[in-house]
Order: C-alpha cells, then sequence, then structure tokens
C-alpha cells in the first residue's frame, strides 16, 4: 500500500499507484476529494502534455499546487490518465 500525507493527514493510498519519472500518481477515486482546490496553474511536459493542478487544503492549512494530474495525457503516457501525483512537502511512502 502506497500513501500520500499532508500537514498530518493521509490524502491519498492505494495500491494501484503508476510510478512516471519517480513520482507515484495516484487513481483518482484514491484520493481524498475533500483536501483538493482546484487551481488555474499549467505546465506543458513535452511527452506528457499539459499538467493542471490542485492545491491542498488540510486542517485549516493550504498547500498551493501540490497534486497534479493530466486530463488529457498524449499516448506515451496514456497510463496516467485518471491519476493524480503530488510533491511540494506531501510524504509518499
Amino acid at each position: 500500500m502506497v500513501e500520500a500525507r499532508w500537514n498530518g493527514a493521509r490524502i491519498a493510498h492505494s495500491d494501484e499507484t503508476v510510478i512516471v519519472e519517480g513520482n507515484h500518481y495516484f487513481p483518482v477515486d484514491s484520493v481524498d476529494a475533500a483536501v483538493l482546490r482546484p487551481s488555474g496553474t499549467t505546465t506543458v511536459c513535452p511527452w506528457k502534455g499539459t499538467a493542471h493542478y490542485y492545491s491542498l487544503h488540510v486542517a485549516g492549512a493550504d498547500n498551493a499546487d501540490a497534486a497534479w494530474y493530466y486530463p488529457d495525457p498524449k499516448a506515451e503516457a496514456e497510463a496516467i490518465r485518471g491519476h493524480i501525483a503530488f510533491w511540494k512537502g506531501v510524504t509518499v511512502s
């Protein structure tokens, strides 16, 4: 079981993460949707496509753009469609 934790809370857990470039991508249904806040941030990866971001809100604290996902990944990254990854202080173990 792989889990993601931030600010004392488990925000995701799954036995079915997809690892890409050292990052665990969690199936969207394994992530606590209550902690996600939409963000207007996007970035572009040449081989995965355009990433969109969520900020996290846990126990009254915010972590801007700490989660990302690819709603329409390029063919080479199709395995991460419907998955979310974390960074910016989120512990994945």
